[in-house]
């Protein structure tokens, strides 16, 4: 344990148990197609609903009314402004999340890189150049002009005015942001190929013009049910041009491709259909979502500008993240599962005792952080700082000296109903096979009460338990009911009625 690795263990843990205690409820929308002139396309209830009927009855309501009047038709045009460049912790994040790169190996290939003079330092926290380096831009986006994929692109840059969204010289601490350095980019394997077209394509990127796009919004109304549907026009690609629009980011399922439209329209219905959606959890933790949650201290921050200002309040450093997350993985606190970061076994138990302890204080390392920053700028005293971790280190070592950590060897269990390989360890909170590759894991608390050992003997044992009292509602209600395994092994209420007995998905 320590005072970073033990936030970020705490931030892979609390999403992973948040994950699986998450239930999922489930809605209807309902989808209609309609056209104009010779473009059809889709559009979709504003309102959801809680039944297949109710929106069988909207279906119903729709297809009577035969066809659909446009209400409002808003049409907006946006600018997007060019990426900054990348400081070591967004070039490994986007190297994660499009080409599975885990972060040690992302900072191994650009030290490599830099070593061998194709790109600037790797190792930075700053996303910005100064005015002075601005000047050896041009020369640099020329020495690309030759390159397979941005040859065209660069070269079509020589005459124009270059962003400067990058260029700030307070920004910069005591390296500048990733920037090619004009040397030839030959010899290069394929990973490495990878990463210096990706610092190669950003820079091409931050200089360039903004995309501008107009979006439009359209609402329509049939039968008293109101509908929308939402449409993108590029108009000016600019940066989005170096890696085509294909490398946009994941765009909203619902904008579509529209004809011109306008207040009063009556467009026609084609067909209509009842989509089954269902509420969905935060995903675990990739390394991707990882460092940004270390970057901005566990707070959800999508805005690139105010995820800057947050980075002085971080946890780690751009230098020491990936090590930190290395390190997890040599404890086995944590496994990869494709790109998602898993608890293992011991690490759920580390968590589960110091969660609510200050060692696991994620804002506080953050607090630290910051603190050590304005030292190294001459803005704090360092003795303040000094008298403030002695006390806090006295407080975290009396209650790390307070924990009696859960053993697994003298702890209750059975044998796993899933992997049939595994044993069912039975801890404070959870109930999780020691099977790494097995993943079963039974919470204690299920509407408002708690399992008790014996229970959670017979729902393992025999695929469920006797009816047990005292559940309560998301309504606040009270129920009795048995706890059971459906076919995923999740839990699932069966109630006693006099017909018979009914699951409820848990």
């Amino acid at each position: 344990m320590g005072r970073v690795q033990t936030p970020t263990l705490a931030m892979i843990c609390s999403r992973y148990l948040k994950n699986k205690d998450f239930k999922p409820q489930t809605y209807f929308k309902v989808k209609v197609h309609t056209a104009k002139d010779t473009t059809t396309f889709p559009v979709l209830s504003m309102d959801k609903y809680d039944t297949h009927p109710a929106a069988d009855e909207v279906l119903q309501r729709v297809r009577a009314a035969g066809s659909l009047r446009v209400m409002s038709v808003e049409k907006k045009e946006v600018k997007q402004e060019p990426p900054l460049l990348y400081d070591l912790t967004a070039l490994q994040k986007e190297a994660n999340s499009k080409h599975g790169f885990s972060a040690e190996k992302t900072l191994n290939i650009a030290q490599a890189l830099y070593e061998g003079k194709k790109i600037s330092y790797p190792r930075t926290g700053s996303r910005y150049i100064s005015a002075d380096v601005l000047d050896e831009i041009p020369h640099l986006i020329a020495t690309l002009k030759n390159h397979l994929c941005f040859g065209a692109y660069a070269s079509g840059m020589e005459n124009i005015v270059l962003h400067i969204r990058s260029v700030d010289d307070q920004k910069v601490t005591d390296h500048h942001a990733l920037i090619i350095t004009g040397d030839p980019a030959d010899g290069l394997t394929g990973d490495e190929r990878t990463i210096y077209d990706m610092v190669a394509g950003r820079m091409l990127e931050a200089f360039s013009c903004s995309c501008t796009k107009e979006n439009t919004a359209v609402t329509l109304d049939t039968g008293g049910v109101h509908f929308a549907c939402k449409g993108s026009v590029t108009l000016l690609p600019g940066w989005r041009g170096v890696f085509g629009a294909t490398d946009e980011e994941v765009q909203d399922e619902d904008i579509t491709t529209l004809p011109p439209l306008a207040e009063g329209d009556m467009l026609p219905v084609r067909d209509t259909e009842a989509l089954e959606k269902q509420t969905q959890p935060r995903p675990l933790h990739t390394e991707a979502s990882l460092l940004s949650a270390m970057e901005s201290a566990g707070k959800d921050i999508t805005n690139e500008d105010e995820r800057e200002a947050m980075k002085e309040s971080g946890i780690g450093t751009p230098a020491t993240r990936a090590a930190i997350i290395e390190t997890l993985f040599a404890r086995e606190y944590i496994v990869r599962e494709k790109k998602a970061l898993v608890p293992t076994n011991k690490g759920l138990v580390v968590y589960l005792a110091v969660k609510d302890k200050k060692i696991a204080d994620v804002s506080m390392t953050g607090q630290w952080e910051f603190a050590l920053n304005k030292i190294g700028m001459g803005e704090m005293d360092a003795a303040t700082f000094h008298r403030s971790i002695e006390v806090y280190a006295s407080q975290v070592t009396t209650e790390l000296l307070d924990i009696a950590f859960e053993r697994t060897d003298d702890r209750s269990g059975c044998s796993c109903p899933k992997c049939k390989n595994g044993q069912v360890i039975f801890f404070q909170k959870v109930a999780k096979c020691n099977n790494e590759t097995c993943g079963l894991t039974v919470f204690r608390s299920i509407a408002k009460k708690d399992l008790t050992d014996t229970q959670l003997t017979a729902l393992l044992m025999n695929g469920k338990t006797g009816i047990i009292r005292g559940f309560t509602s998301s309504k606040g209600k009270p129920f009795d009911a048995a706890v059971a395994f459906d076919t995923d092994y999740k839990t699932v209420f069966e109630f006693e009625n006099k017909g018979g007995k009914k699951g409820k998905t848990k």
